[in-house]
C-alpha cells in the first residue's frame, strides 16, 4: 500500500508539473509565432491575390450528411467566396433527410456526365449533380451511398481537378477572404513545399448570418458552446500556433484544411477504417514527405477563418468527444513507428510523444487517479494538506493559462467585443474544471472503452441550424 501511496503522490505531482512545463513552452512559442504572423499578414494585399491568375486553382470539398437543417445557407456561404479559380463539390453521403432534395431545388440541379476517375476507392456514386443556373456554375453535387466522411472526401477528390483542395465541414461558415488567407502558404513556399495548411475555427452559436454570411459575432449565450468558444481559443492560438512555429502539426480540423491534392492522393487519400481521418490523413502525408526525404511544412494561419456550430447538449458533446478519443488512440496506433524515431524529426522525437503522453494517456490518467484517490480516501492514505497544495496548484495554473488564452485573444483578433462578453469568458474559465472537463475526461474514456469493444460508429451530430437573420432564397 505504501508503494501505492508514493506512486499516486509523486507520480501525479511528476506528470502534472511535466505537463505543465510543455504548456508554458507552447504558450511561449505562440507569442513568437503570433507577432511573427501579425507582422507578415499587414504587408499582404488579399485583394490583389484573389484576382491574380497566378493564383492556385482549388476544389473545395463538403461532405454532408443530413445536413438538412443547414445545408442552403452553407452551400450559400460556399458559393459567396470571394475566389475566382475554384470550384464548390458538395458530396451529399447517402442522407435520410431532405438536404440532397433541397439542394436540387434550391439550385437547379441536374444529372450530368462527368470525367470521375476514381483514383481512391469509394462507394457508389449514384450521380454527379450541376446547375442549370449559370450563376452556380462552380457547384458540382455527388450523391453517393453512405460511407462515412472518409469516403465522401475521397469521392470528392476523384471527382476534383485542381490543383489543392480544401476539405471543410458543410455546416461551417467562412469568412470572405479566409480561402485567400488558407491558400497564402501555398504561393509563399520557397525550399520547403506545404503539403497542408489548417486555419482557426470557432463558435458560431449565437451568431447571426445572412446570406451565408457572417454579419454579427455574439459569444455563445448557453454555457456549453461558451465553454467549447473557450477550449477552442486555448486549442488553436495557443496550441496550434505553437506547434505550426515547430513545424510539428499532427492534425488540421477537418471542419476547414487545405492539402496538396497530388501529395494526399500519392499518400491514399483519407483512410475508412478511423474516425479520426483528419489528423491521420496529416499524419500519412508527413510520413510520406519525411520516408522521401523531400524538404516539407504544414502550415497553420491564425486568424479566425471557419465558423461552426459546437455541441449544445452533454448527449451531442458526448459522442463528440468519444470519436475524438478513438480518432487519436486509431492514428497513434497505425503510426507509432513515428515514436522517438530521430528519422522524423519534430514529428517523432516531439509532436508524436505529446500527443501520446499529454492528450492521449492524459483522460486515463486523470480517471485512473480519481479511482485511486477514492480508494486512498476510504482507507485513510491522503495526505489532505499534500493534496490540498497540488489540486490548488493545477487549478490556479489552468485558471492562467485559459485568462493568458483570452487576452491573447484580444491582443491579437478580438473577436468577442461586446460589453460584458470578456467577463463571461474568465468567469467560464473558473468554473470549467468543475462543470465542463470532467465531463470530457468521462467521454474519452467511453471512448476507449468503445474501441475496446470494436465499436467505430461516427454517432449523430444533430444540428440546430444557425441563426440567421431574415433573408430571401436564391434566385434564379
Amino acid at each position: 500500500m505504501a508503494f501505492l501511496y508514493n506512486l499516486f503522490h509523486y507520480g501525479l505531482l511528476v506528470y502534472a508539473v511535466s505537463m505543465l512545463s510543455c504548456y508554458i513552452f507552447l504558450g511561449t512559442l505562440a507569442i513568437v509565432e503570433a507577432v511573427k504572423y501579425l507582422r507578415r499578414s499587414r504587408l499582404t494585399n488579399y485583394n490583389l491575390l484573389a484576382s491574380s491568375p497566378f493564383a492556385p486553382s482549388v476544389s473545395i470539398l463538403a461532405p454532408a450528411y443530413n445536413e438538412g437543417a443547414n445545408i442552403i445557407e452553407n452551400v450559400r456561404s460556399l458559393l459567396s467566396i470571394y475566389y475566382n479559380n475554384l470550384e464548390l463539390i458538395v458530396i451529399n453521403d447517402g442522407s435520410k433527410d431532405d438536404s440532397m432534395a433541397k439542394l436540387i431545388h434550391a439550385y437547379q440541379l441536374e444529372p450530368v456526365q462527368l470525367n470521375y476517375h476514381q483514383q481512391l476507392a469509394t462507394k457508389k456514386v449514384k450521380s454527379v449533380y450541376k446547375s442549370t443556373n449559370p450563376v452556380y456554375s462552380k457547384l458540382l453535387v455527388i450523391d453517393k451511398e453512405n460511407g462515412g466522411k472518409a469516403d465522401a472526401l475521397n469521392s470528392g477528390i476523384n471527382l476534383a481537378s485542381n490543383q489543392y483542395l480544401v476539405c471543410i465541414d458543410v455546416d461551417c461558415i467562412l469568412e470572405q477572404d479566409a480561402l485567400l488567407k488558407l491558400l497564402k502558404p501555398f504561393m509563399d513556399q520557397t525550399d520547403n513545399k506545404v503539403i497542408a495548411t489548417g486555419g482557426v475555427v470557432r463558435i458560431a452559436n449565437s451568431c447571426v448570418f445572412k446570406n451565408g454570411k457572417l454579419i454579427d459575432v455574439n459569444l455563445p449565450k448557453d454555457f456549453l458552446p461558451r465553454v467549447q468558444a473557450l477550449e477552442y481559443i486555448r486549442a488553436f492560438l495557443l496550441g496550434r500556433m505553437a506547434w505550426s512555429n515547430l513545424n510539428g502539426l499532427l492534425l488540421i480540423s477537418g471542419a476547414f484544411g487545405a492539402f496538396d491534392r497530388q501529395v494526399a492522393i500519392d499518400a491514399g487519400g483519407y483512410d475508412h477504417n478511423t474516425v479520426g481521418e483528419d489528423m491521420e490523413l496529416v499524419v500519412r502525408m508527413r510520413r510520406y514527405m519525411a520516408d522521401r526525404k523531400i524538404p516539407y511544412k504544414v502550415a497553420f494561419i491564425p486568424d479566425p477563418l471557419c465558423w461552426t456550430e459546437a455541441p449544445a447538449s452533454y448527449k451531442i458533446l458526448g459522442r463528440q468527444r468519444n470519436r475524438w478519443m478513438r480518432g487519436t488512440i486509431e492514428t497513434l496506433s497505425m503510426h507509432r513507428k513515428l515514436f522517438l524515431n530521430p528519422k522524423y524529426g519534430v514529428l517523432g522525437m516531439m509532436s508524436y510523444p505529446y500527443w501520446l503522453f499529454y492528450e492521449l494517456l492524459a483522460p486515463i490518467i486523470e480517471f485512473t487517479g480519481f479511482v485511486i484517490f477514492l480508494i486512498l480516501a476510504f482507507m485513510g492514505y491522503i495526505n489532505w494538506p499534500f493534496f490540498a497544495v497540488l489540486t490548488a496548484f493545477i487549478l490556479i495554473f489552468g485558471w492562467l493559462f485559459s485568462t493568458f488564452a483570452i487576452l491573447m485573444e484580444v491582443a491579437t483578433f478580438n473577436q468577442y467585443k461586446k460589453r460584458g462578453e470578456l467577463r463571461k469568458l474568465i468567469l467560464t474559465a473558473i468554473v470549467e474544471p468543475f462543470l465542463f472537463h470532467p465531463f470530457v475526461v468521462w467521454s474519452s474514456i467511453k471512448g476507449i472503452w468503445d474501441l475496446l469493444r470494436k465499436k467505430n460508429s461516427w454517432g449523430e451530430m444533430t444540428r440546430q441550424g444557425f441563426n440567421t437573420a431574415a433573408t430571401e432564397a436564391p434566385k434564379a
